[in-house]
């Protein structure tokens, strides 16, 4: 029994997706002020973004990968 999760591109897409809706989500409310503009809010939300543009990259990178093997 293999203990570790399969991670196909799609569902390193929609992870990518998450992030970079967290990364948006997360200023705009720091900027209408529902919550606080804290310096540890700023760089999770700046981190969540940068993670999910790249793991969004390598998510579309092995999926095309994925699709030219069939040919």
């Amino acid at each position: 029994m293999n203990p570790r999760i399969k991670l196909t591109p799609g569902k390193l897409i929609l992870i990518a997706v998450g992030l970079l809706g967290l990364g948006v989500a997360l200023p705009f409310l720091m900027v209408i002020d529902v919550i606080p503009s804290t310096f540890f809010m700023n760089f999770f939300s700046y981190t969540a973004s940068t993670l999910g543009l790249i793991l969004g990259f390598i998510g579309l990178a092995y999926y095309t990968r994925d699709g030219r093997k069939g040919k």
